[in-house]
């Protein structure tokens, strides 16, 4: 199957998740809240994407969802609150920008429906089928989709017609291009670094200051959404959000890419020994 078609075959995936999502949203918001809908709504679009996953025995077909589910979910809040002051702009601009940069990372190095990530191919081989039928759902499908909903939760509040836009919140909201902006640089360098230089560890540019600025920057915009929110003057349990985010990507996501660095890459140790992680 070609990237082509592929690409279109999780596109009509990705809508018949948002069609079931905003059905399970219409029939739970008078039961259990709106925000609470909004999760269950989250649940069921995650729950329809990893069994399509099932279907094409591919689990990277939820790639996507990580960077579409954000934008599509704060639009539809938009339209739902009937609420469109400078804040909500503003937390627009900003996951939308990321969401359109990190969804087109992901379809420049997405091969089509037979190719699965890596570390998604260990844990097949490695695991006992029912053992790895546990990890895709709850590890590979839904942990991501609770902490990213986790990060989201700032947002949320901005919805408010006393939420004002200050000085904070404007840094908050550059905190968030600047982000998106350092993944674009670092994806970039990284790709031609890979083209020109096959099988070497990237060390140009941003690379040079950090093993990871991809990671940093996808770290540091769920930073800045809390910055906006926080900017109304409260620190509470939404913290947990951009917290969760940050422990994700320093004790799995990037363990788990620098090991695969070490045994693949000649003299990514060394490297690894005299640059920073993130920053």
């Amino acid at each position: 199957m070609g990237k082509s078609k592929s690409i279109v075959i999780i596109a009509v995936i990705y809508l018949l998740a948002t069609v079931a999502g905003g059905i399970a949203f219409v029939n739970l918001e008078a039961a259990v809240g709106e925000l609470w809908a909004v999760f269950a709504a989250d649940v069921v679009a995650t729950v329809i994407v990893w069994g399509f996953g099932l279907l094409y025995r591919n689990v990277s077909v939820y790639d996507p969802y990580w960077s579409v589910a954000p934008p599509v979910i704060f639009t539809a809040w938009v339209s739902h609150k009937g609420m469109f002051t400078l804040p909500v702009l503003l937390l627009l601009i900003a996951v939308w920008y990321w969401g359109i940069r990190l969804t087109c990372n992901w379809a420049y190095t997405f091969h089509g429906m037979t190719h699965e990530d890596w570390r998604y191919t260990t844990y097949r081989r490695t695991q006992p089928p029912v053992l790895f039928a546990l990890t895709n759902f709850f590890g590979l499908n839904m942990m991501p989709t609770v902490l990213v909903f986790m990060a989201m939760l700032p947002g949320f509040e901005l919805f408010g017609s006393d939420v004002t836009v200050n000085i904070v919140m404007w840094a908050g909201f550059v905190i968030c291009l600047a982000a998106a902006t350092i993944q674009l640089v670092a994806d970039t360098q990284i790709h031609r670094f890979r083209e020109e230089h096959p099988g070497l560890y990237c060390n140009v540019g941003l690379w040079r200051k950090g093993r990871h600025p991809n990671y940093f920057g996808e770290i540091l915009m769920w930073w800045g959404v809390w910055v906006m929110y926080a900017s109304q003057g409260v620190v509470d349990w939404r913290l947990a959000g951009p917290v969760a985010i940050t422990a994700l990507f320093l004790l799995v996501s990037i363990p788990l890419m620098e090991r695969r660095q070490r045994q693949s890459k000649p003299g990514y140790e060394e490297y690894r020994k005299r640059t920073r992680m993130l920053i």
